[in-house]
């Protein structure tokens, strides 16, 4: 019975691992619903056992990105400053702000991300971009082989600040609401910095290991992380992440966003329902 199981969670954190690389979000938004509600594992062991696996998503799905150049590093060290910065903010006012509120105008936020999102979804790669000083300063423009369209793409970033902002935002997120910044990162690379969306999507991966590491160290020390329950489900997710990694290059980016776009509305849906609700 254990070991069924065992490989029945191993299972699905492959494919989690899998969704998770190929749309930047980790694996956790399949991990935690699957862990509780399929197999009566706790919350709070089931947030641990995906905080973990998102560390896993984000390294198995890094050596990839990296090594194709899809990852743009000096991106992701710029806007963690402002996801750091506002996952700590969110810590400190969690007892002094109404969630209701703060659902509702979130979830509102996705909804009009996932709006203009489904009006690019035809668009393989952004238009002509215009990059600002910060950007020209800090050398963030980049560019990859893509190997779906046979050629390299040479991409600007534009909107640096605005991008650092809502960046400090979607941390306050994660630490008010309890929910995965990942989910804000790749719509504000995409539509307001303006990067292709497979740097978007591999760039978020990157940041989002770096995020999740932080929170792991805590969920180790209180013991919340359960080696039957987090064992299975860190070897399937990076198993599914390496997987991932190599279907997402040779996907189309509109592809790609069109696999994203429902995601981002149900997920705006149910923050806006879960503060009308409360």
């Amino acid at each position: 019975m254990i070991i069924m199981t065992t490989l029945e969670i191993f299972l699905i954190a492959i494919t989690a691992g899998i969704v998770g690389s190929i749309l930047g979000l980790g694996g956790g938004i399949i991990i935690v619903p699957a862990l509780t509600l399929l197999f009566g594992v706790s919350m709070r062991t089931a947030v641990a056992a995906s905080t973990v696996s998102i560390i896993a998503t984000s390294t198995g799905a890094a050596v990839a990105y990296l090594h194709d150049r899809l990852s743009n590093v000096r991106v992701a060290m710029w806007l963690e400053m402002g996801t750091a910065t506002g996952a700590l903010t969110g810590a400190l006012v969690a007892g002094y702000i109404s969630q209701r509120l703060l659902f509702i105008l979130f979830g509102a936020l996705l909804a009009y991300s996932g709006y203009n999102m489904f009006k690019s979804r035809k668009a393989e790669l952004p238009g002509e971009v215009v990059p600002d000083r910060i950007s020209k300063r800090l050398n963030l423009a980049g560019s990859y082989y893509d190997q779906l369209l046979r050629r390299r793409v040479d991409y600007q970033v534009t909107r640096s600040i605005p991008g650092l902002i809502i960046m400090y935002f979607s941390g306050a997120a994660a630490g008010l609401l309890g929910i995965g910044a990942g989910i804000f990162k790749v719509p504000a690379m995409d539509q307001v910095m303006r990067m292709p969306f497979k740097v978007s999507t591999a760039t978020s991966n990157f940041m989002i290991g770096v995020t999740a590491a932080s929170g792991a160290v805590v969920y180790f020390a209180r013991g919340d992380v359960k080696p039957l329950i987090a064992g299975p489900v860190v070897l399937g997710v990076l198993l599914g992440a390496l997987v991932g990694a190599r279907l997402m290059v040779r996907m189309r980016a509109t592809t790609i966003r069109k696999l994203f776009i429902p995601l981002i509305i149900y997920t705006a849906i149910m923050m806006i329902y879960k503060g009308i609700s409360q």
